[in-house]
């Protein structure tokens, strides 16, 4: 299997990101975008396999592993790696491409995706809500609700207090049991500590949660509703493909409930992972991609 190559790229967003490739150039483009508490990594098995007939650019995202890692939360905003994206799809002249996210990758391609449909061109997502979905459950699904209270966790300053006072190693040990069969992720502990060990990681980490405007009301409270949850969204333009772990614990089934009037060219396959997909069943995330795109 092909070998990936891992290179410093300074942008003109003012950050550094470290970014992994694989493929001929000259192959149609591909760009994958990781979540928390990952790096480029997540698709250490998905790469080698896409580089076969893609040119495959997986980014270390701003305030992971060794990426820059800008020292205010407002310097995590959504719109922030957005335009890391696009200035990393000018660097390697790529005029139009097709985007891959997971998790909190998936955010921010749901995003990019609504916002620039002229560059890109096809969407795929894997186990990441899209953001009306989203927001709509938390407050009507009471169950994602109460998945969703570690993001007020996450989003506490003194979070980070709390991770010292445990360690690294067990709080490793604590964000995966509940999320993954251990074994999968045992061999990448060290990677996983090594990244979250440098300098300010962890809190830059934290501070995608704490910049998010996504709203996540309290188990007992019923706070005023977001009017846009009552009105039209726009809808996703590009054909779009969902891969989607129905073993995940953090994100539930009605994260696809009327995902199809939000996406109207909407391909959903529905594959046997947890949350954390792309390391957990990679086959069946390239498998899903090469169908999609023959068709």
């Amino acid at each position: 299997m092909t070998a990936f190559t891992l290179n410093r790229i300074a942008l003109p967003t003012g950050v550094e990101l470290d970014v992994a490739t694989a493929g001929k150039p000259a192959h149609p483009p591909i760009l994958l975008l990781h979540g928390f508490p990952e790096s480029h990594r997540t698709w250490r098995h998905v790469i080698p396999q896409l580089s076969a007939d893609h040119f495959v650019i997986a980014p270390d995202q701003r305030g992971f592993a060794r990426s820059s890692k800008p020292a205010a939360i407002g310097d995590y905003t959504p719109d922030k790696m957005v335009a890391d994206l696009l200035a990393l799809a000018d660097h390697f002249g790529l005029t139009t491409f097709t985007l891959v996210g997971h998790d909190w990758g998936g955010a921010i391609a749901w995003m990019a995706a609504l916002q620039n449909p002229g560059r890109i061109t096809r969407l795929v997502i894997v186990n990441a809500p899209h953001p009306f979905v989203f927001q709509r459950t938390l407050f009507d699904d009471m169950a994602q609700r109460e998945a969703s209270q570690y993001i007020t966790a996450f989003r506490n300053p003194g979070f980070e207090t709390y991770i010292d006072s445990i360690g690294l190693s067990n709080f490793f040990d604590s964000s995966f049991l509940r999320h993954t069969d251990f074994s999968k992720i045992a061999d990448e502990k060290p990677v996983y500590l090594d990244q979250w060990s440098q300098p300010g990681a962890m809190t830059a980490m934290l501070n995608w949660y704490r910049a998010s405007p996504i709203l996540v009301p309290a188990m007992d409270e019923t706070p005023p509703r977001p009017a846009f949850l009552d009105g039209a969204f726009p809808p996703v333009t590009q054909p779009t493909l969902v891969v989607w772990g129905l073993g995940d614990a953090a994100l539930l089934p009605s994260q696809l409930e009327g995902l199809e009037t939000l996406v109207p060219d909407l391909t959903l396959v529905k594959v046997d992972a947890g949350h954390f997909v792309p390391w957990e069943n990679p086959d069946a995330i390239v498998a899903a991609i090469k169908a999609w795109e023959a068709t």
